[in-house]
Order: C-alpha cells, then sequence, then structure tokens
C-alpha cells in the first residue's frame, strides 16, 4: 500500500523510517506509463519496489552534497573571478593604461555578453552529447587560458578580442551545472542547491576585492601595472579548478568509478536509494540517456514550448534594476572620492547582505512554494533605492550614497529560485536540457541591455540611466504578476479535463496520449 503525504511528513524525523515518497511507481495501472527507457545509464538500479530509510537518505545526501554542491560553488568561483578581476582592474587606472573610456568598457561588457549568450544553446547541445563531466572542465581549462593572456592586453582591440574568446569559451557553463546538478537532486532540493551554487558568485565578489588588494600592489614590479598580475594569477589559479575538475566530476549518480577512483563514491544500496529518489520525484528524467545528444527536431520542440516563455521573458529584466548599480560599484566609489583600496573594500558588504538574502529568500520559496509573488517583493525592495539614486541631491555626503547603493545590491537575488522554477517546469530531460540554456540567455540579454544604461555624458550621478531603471522596475512588477496568473489559469485549464475523466479513462489517456512533459494533462505549473 503506497503511503501518503502525511505519513511520510510524520516519518521524516525518524531515521528508521520508511523514506520512500509516494509517486505513480506504487499503483501498477499508471507505473508502467513511466518506465525508464532502455537504454537509461542508470536502469540497473531502478527498482519501484525499493525501500529506504530517511537516515539512509541524509547520509546519501550528504555525500552528494560534498561532490557535487561543493564541487558547482568551487566552479563558480572560477567563473565569476574573471569578471569580478574586471571590476577590480577598474580601481586600478585599467581604463586609463589601455586608453579607455566608460563606453569602451561598456562596450567590452557587452561583447563579452553578446558571445556568452551566443554559444549558450550550442554548449548545451555539446554538453548533452558528450556528458557535463567532459564538456564543464574543457571550457574551464580553456577559459583559464584566455584569461591570463589578459597580462599582455595593448587596447582596445585586444581588450574586446579577450571579452570576445571568454564569453565565448564560458557560454553554457551555467545550464550545464544545472543540468549536471539535477541528474543528482530532486526537483524540490534543487532550487536550495542553486543557491549555494549561486552563493560562490557572490562570494567570489568578496574575495576577489581581497585578493585585489594584495595583488595590486604589485603595480610597477618588473615595469607592469597591478591589473595584468590580477588577470594572470587568478587565471592561472582558474587554470588549476579546471584542471582539478576533470578528475572530480562523474558522469551520473551510478557512474563513478574511474582508473583514479576505483572504488567509486558509492555503494549499490546507496545507488540505489539515489537513482529510485530522483525518479519517485521525476520520472521524466529517466526519459533520455545522459549522453543522448539533442536532434533538431526535439530543440525545435523545446524552444516551442511557450508556457516556459514567461520565465523567459521575466529572466530578460528581473535584475536589471541592480545592474548597472553592481557592475559600477567600485567606478562609482572612486568617484564618490574613495581610493583604490577602500574601493575595493567598501564592496565587500554589499555581496555579503545579498548572499545571506539569496539563501534566505530561496529557502523560503520552497517552503511555501511561491515564486512569482517572491519575485516582486525583489522589485519593491529595489524600487525606494533606485528612486533616491534617481533624486538624491549632488552634494549629498559619500557615505550616504554609499549606504544607498549597498542597501539596493544587498537584494535577495530571486535567480536560483527561477533557474529551479523553469526546470521544474519543463517536465522532460530535453526541455531540461534545452530551457536552462534559454533561459540563461535570457538572463546574458538582461546584461547587454543594463551594461548600456550608464552612459559616459550622464556620469557621475547616471540621473537619467536611473530613471530608466525606475521604469524597468515597475515593468518587472507586473511580469511576476502576469507569470502567476498565466500558470495559474493553465493549471486550472487542465485540471478541468483531468478532474472530470474517470480512473478508466486516466489510465487510456496514459495509454494513448501524444502529449509530452508539460503538455500532459497530469502535470500542474509551479508558480
Amino acid at each position: 500500500m503506497a503511503e501518503t503525504d502525511k505519513d511520510v511528513v510524520l516519518k521524516k524525523s525518524d531515521p528508521n523510517g520508511i523514506a520512500t515518497q509516494p509517486s505513480v511507481f506504487d499503483d501498477p495501472g499508471q507505473a508502467k506509463f513511466f518506465q525508464p527507457r532502455s537504454d537509461y545509464e542508470n536502469l540497473h538500479r531502478f527498482d519501484p519496489g525499493f525501500r529506504w530509510t530517511w537516515g539512509e537518505e541524509k547520509k546519501v545526501l550528504r555525500k552528494i552534497e560534498w561532490r557535487i554542491t561543493a564541487w558547482a560553488a568551487i566552479a563558480f568561483f572560477a567563473l565569476d573571478l574573471d569578471r569580478s578581476n574586471y571590476s577590480q582592474a577598474n580601481t586600478d587606472n585599467f581604463l586609463g593604461d589601455l586608453n579607455l573610456n566608460t563606453n569602451d568598457y561598456n562596450l567590452g561588457n557587452t561583447v563579452a555578453k553578446l558571445a556568452f549568450l551566443l554559444a549558450e544553446l550550442p554548449s548545451q547541445l555539446i554538453s548533452k552529447k558528450i556528458g557535463p563531466d567532459r564538456w564543464i572542465p574543457a571550457q574551464m581549462i580553456l577559459w583559464s587560458i584566455v584569461a591570463s593572456c589578459q597580462f599582455f592586453l595593448t587596447g582596445k582591440k585586444s581588450y574586446l578580442t579577450c571579452r570576445a574568446l571568454i564569453g565565448l569559451l564560458q557560454g553554457g557553463f551555467i545550464p550545464d551545472v544545472i543540468l549536471y546538478m539535477s541528474y543528482f537532486f530532486k526537483g524540490t532540493e534543487l532550487p536550495f542547491r542553486l543557491a549555494i551554487f549561486w552563493m560562490a558568485n557572490r562570494l567570489t565578489d568578496v574575495i576577489a576585492p581581497l585578493l585585489a588588494y594584495g595583488i595590486l600592489r604589485l603595480r610597477d614590479y618588473h615595469g607592469y601595472e597591478g591589473w595584468r598580475w590580477l588577470f594572470l594569477i587568478e587565471g592561472i589559479l582558474t587554470l588549476v579548478i579546471g584542471i582539478w575538475s576533470v578528475f572530480m566530476m562523474a558522469p551520473s549518480p551510478t557512474q563513478t568509478k574511474s582508473w583514479w577512483r576505483p572504488k567509486g563514491w558509492f555503494t549499490e544500496r546507496e545507488e540505489k536509494i539515489m537513482v529510485n529518489r530522483i525518479l519517485r520525484d521525476d520520472p521524466s528524467k529517466g526519459d533520455m540517456h545522459n549522453r543522448q545528444a539533442i536532434t533538431l527536431k526535439l530543440l525545435w520542440k523545446s524552444m516551442c514550448d511557450f508556457d516556459l516563455w514567461p520565465i523567459y521573458l521575466i529572466g530578460i529584466t528581473f535584475g536589471i534594476p541592480a545592474g548597472p548599480p553592481d557592475q559600477y560599484l567600485t567606478l562609482t566609489l572612486r568617484q564618490l572620492g574613495f581610493d583604490t583600496f577602500d574601493a575595493n573594500l567598501l564592496s565587500i558588504p554589499a555581496q555579503v547582505g545579498t548572499t545571506i538574502n539569496m539563501l534566505i529568500m530561496t529557502y523560503i520559496s520552497e517552503r511555501i512554494n511561491q515564486r512569482s509573488y517572491l519575485g516582486v517583493f525583489v522589485q519593491l525592495w529595489f524600487l525606494p533605492c533606485i528612486i533616491a539614486m534617481s533624486v538624491i541631491p549632488g552634494d549629498t555626503s559619500k557615505w550616504a550614497r554609499f549606504a544607498v547603493v549597498t542597501v539596493l545590491l544587498s537584494y535577495p537575488t530571486p535567480h536560483p529560485m527561477q533557474v529551479g522554477w523553469c526546470s521544474r517546469n519543463s517536465n522532460t530531460v530535453r526541455t531540461r536540457t534545452v530551457s536552462a540554456a534559454l533561459y540563461n540567455m535570457a538572463v546574458q540579454l538582461q546584461a547587454i541591455i543594463y551594461s548600456n544604461i550608464y552612459l559616459d555624458d550622464d556620469k557621475p550621478l547616471y540621473r537619467r540611466g536611473n530613471r530608466v531603471l525606475v521604469g524597468i522596475c515597475i515593468l518587472n512588477i507586473f511580469l511576476y504578476l502576469f507569470a502567476k496568473a498565466y500558470y495559474v489559469w493553465r493549471n486550472k485549464q487542465r485540471d478541468s479535463k483531468w478532474k472530470a475523466m474517470s480512473a478508466q479513462e486516466k489510465i487510456d489517456y496514459l495509454d494513448t496520449t501524444t502529449d509530452q512533459g508539460s503538455k500532459r494533462l497530469d502535470f500542474k505549473f509551479a508558480h
């Protein structure tokens, strides 16, 4: 007899209680429609009748955290180190040394983001074909080499070339990692792990200024500027992380053995726990092999899944209100009168604040099963700060200006929550693969937009740019409310059809339907 959700909740506090969650596999009439495909890499560990305890599951989950979540956080640190370096280099007269201005800096960011965006989908398709465990380390090694070569920048052409190459090589990294993590975590577990993943992004913005504080003091060492040493040293650090990732990653929960890891990570029972907990949570994760390529037909079908478009639309604009202030934080602090090293250190409080708030909000989103309303909350966090930046008098003290921008940039970013939202509403491996790339492409498009809002003729207060940010912030509130209304309406549409069916009609539907993924009548959208 299948356990109820209430039974599972009651037993969760008991390490010896059965942890096996209820699923379609408990119903013989439905189970046959959700079997993993014959070439699914973990099929040999799939057992619908398998049972395990909460104590066993927690032990396995701790292992996964150390081997997957911890690795992902360190890998993201390597990705963001390059982006943080540019912000820190600006405090060391990077633009002046290369005869560049604010608009050139904007162009460099735009070129990098555009290259990143264009590489997203091709990179994700390569990753799906050869496996994230092979493709991600290759990406890291290649972009770290280019990052180190920035030591030799000579002017605008070399600057733009390096930005384009790094963007191309980094493109797809984030959705590649998200797909990889989805192999090991349940849908309800993924958002908070992604928040930890993005925490590394924010902690990079804390660690990078501290590293820069020391490395930039190498200015004039062997006759070179400090920012050149910054790019070289931190590029080498990223290279080390990339090589380490070659030996750290495994293809799937049941493919962890290798010549350098002969015993693998897990016992046979632990592998069975991992595979069955994942499939009982989301049977769609067994519908493709982890090295199965996505054909052009499947790619087009996934791109045309209009039910995910509201999330893509949000991805284009949700972070724009904080984008320019964050991108120009160190430059703004220098313009306010802080010296190079104070500007580096004063950029840290906002990064600590946003990291803590992001973790709290992502946790809350899963606890209350809400996403759209929390997105509105973030925009309401932005609004008063941006309005203040638009109207604050020019003679206001530098510490008051610092306080406003720090509060603004301490916002609880909804990005991890929305990545999990997109993954959950995909409901097939191929759509999850494509949607992760398309959502991140939307976010990169957002970065291209906000990289061109603060312009050289608007500095140092950027009044015009801040008024634009106010308008976008208000637009975002309406977009979140629209997404909420849309998914509620879509769920009601299919509920009216599904609930009207008899038990036999539901079985007939499952047996004969051509509906796939989120198009199925028995699937509900998260909102």
